[in-house]
């Protein structure tokens, strides 16, 4: 079975749905036989490479949205306590907004070497936990080294023009079909899940996917 997950490592629910999946796995009987690849997709490609300043995401979301600082704040409170109840810890006080395209060039790369999912969970846990600023080169290169990159393979990634095209394939692949935001879940090309949905919903599609093969 193909799972095919279009994601952007800005998105907090990308990061759940992550852990819905991996805990609908854990019951599934036919995981071993589970193909994972990850797609890139930019939920705001219009974001700014670089800041004066950095700009924290209750500010970036209270301005895109239209809201007040203190509604931004409330609806992140509710983001952290759906992450707490998969064991994940969410510090958006700490999270820097960054425009997301040279990690999604180095998951490009990731991918090529079977690294993708590795490197999504890398870059996951240091946007929502550790308030790492993914559009800094030198934090990129230090990541992906932990994901087992070299250093200089994923310098020249960050400045290839080819991995950019890639990231621009996936989301247009995405487009067609019919990708308006993520989390999105594709199976065998059959089915989807938009968001993230509960566990079950991913069992039960799981299964689905399965007894249609």
């Amino acid at each position: 079975m193909k799972i095919e997950i279009w994601s952007d490592i800005m998105c907090p629910f990308c990061y759940i749905g992550k852990r819905h999946l991996e805990q609908a796995l854990e019951t599934f009987s036919g995981r071993d036989a589970v193909d994972i690849t990850w797609k890139s997709y930019q939920l705001d490609p219009t974001i700014p490479m670089s800041f004066k300043e950095p700009v924290g995401v209750y500010e970036y979301l209270a301005d895109r949205k239209g809201w007040t600082l203190e509604q931004s704040e409330q609806m992140h409170e509710h983001v952290v306590e759906m992450a707490a109840s998969v064991g994940l810890e969410y510090n958006f006080d700490k999270a820097v907004v960054a425009n997301s395209l040279y990690a999604h060039r180095v998951i490009q790369l990731a991918k090529e070497k079977g690294l993708d999912d590795a490197i999504e969970e890398i870059f996951f846990r240091a946007y929502f936990t550790d308030g790492k600023d993914l559009a800094s080169i030198d934090t990129l290169v230090a990541l992906g080294e932990e994901a087992g990159l070299e250093a200089s393979e994923i310098r020249a990634a960050i400045d290839s023009e080819e991995l950019a095209y890639r990231v621009s394939q996936d989301i247009q692949e995405g487009v067609n079909l019919g990708v308006r935001g993520v989390p999105f879940f594709v199976f065998d090309r059959k089915y989807g899940i938009s968001g993230a949905e509960p566990i079950q919903v991913f069992i039960d599609t799981l299964n689905q996917t399965q007894n249609a093969s």
